[in-house]
C-alpha cells in the first residue's frame, strides 16, 4: 500500500467536502432553499446518465459523468460566477483557473492530470462529452427556475432574451435538449416566469 498516495487522496475527499458549502442561485424546487454547487453536480450526473441518448454525438458516458462531478470543484475557491454576471464573469477564468491548480493538485499526480485534464475539456467545449455536459450544466438551471415559477429570474431582473442567449449552446451538445431549452423559455415568458426582453 502506498500511504502518501491514499492520504493525498482522503485530504482531497475531505477538503472538496466545502463544496457543499458554495451556494447557487437556483432554488431547490421542493423546498425554495438556494441549491449547493454539490447537488447541482449530483443532479447532472444523473441527468447524463439518463439522457446521454439525446446528445448530438456518441460519448462516453463514464467521461461525460466525471466531468459533471468535478465541474465546480473549483468553486470551493473561486466562488460561484452567477450566469448572468457580466462584472463577475470578468476574471472567473483566472479565479477558476489558480483554483483548479491548488485542487487537484492535492491529489497523487496521475490523477490530478486526470482530473485537471476533464475540467479544462468541460470549459473548451471542444468534445463531444464537454459540449454535452455543458449542455446539460445549462439546461438544469432553466429547469429549476420553471419549477419554481422563475425566482431566480426575477430577483435578478433577467429577461428572456438574455436567458436565450447564454443558453443557445446546449444546441451545440443537444438539439433534443435545446428544443426542451426552448419551449421551457417560452412557457415561463408565457406564464409570467420570465419577462420579456
Amino acid at each position: 500500500m502506498d500511504l502518501q498516495r491514499l492520504q493525498q487522496q482522503i485530504r482531497f475527499i475531505v477538503e472538496i467536502d466545502q463544496l457543499k458549502a458554495v451556494l447557487r442561485r437556483s432554488y431547490v424546487i421542493s423546498s425554495r432553499r438556494k441549491e449547493n454547487s454539490a447537488e447541482h453536480s449530483w443532479h447532472l450526473a444523473i441527468m447524463a446518465v439518463l439522457l446521454a441518448e439525446h446528445a448530438n454525438e456518441a460519448v462516453d458516458l463514464l467521461r461525460v459523468v466525471k466531468m459533471l462531478l468535478i465541474h465546480d470543484i473549483v468553486e470551493i475557491d473561486a466562488g460561484d460566477t452567477y450566469a448572468y454576471d457580466g462584472a463577475g464573469a470578468l476574471h472567473r477564468v483566472e479565479r477558476e483557473r489558480r483554483a483548479a491548480d491548488r485542487l487537484f493538485g492535492l491529489l497523487p499526480q496521475d490523477q490530478a492530470s486526470e482530473l485537471h485534464g476533464l475540467w479544462e475539456e468541460f470549459e473548451a467545449r471542444a468534445t463531444p462529452e464537454s459540449r454535452f455536459a455543458k449542455a446539460l450544466d445549462h439546461l438544469m438551471p432553466l429547469l429549476h427556475n420553471y419549477h419554481t415559477q422563475g425566482l431566480s429570474w426575477q430577483e435578478h431582473g433577467i429577461t428572456d432574451d438574455l436567458v436565450l442567449a447564454y443558453n443557445s449552446h446546449i444546441r451545440d451538445g443537444s438539439e433534443a435538449l435545446w428544443q426542451v431549452a426552448c419551449s421551457v423559455i417560452e412557457e415561463s415568458v408565457a406564464k409570467g416566469f420570465l419577462s420579456s426582453g
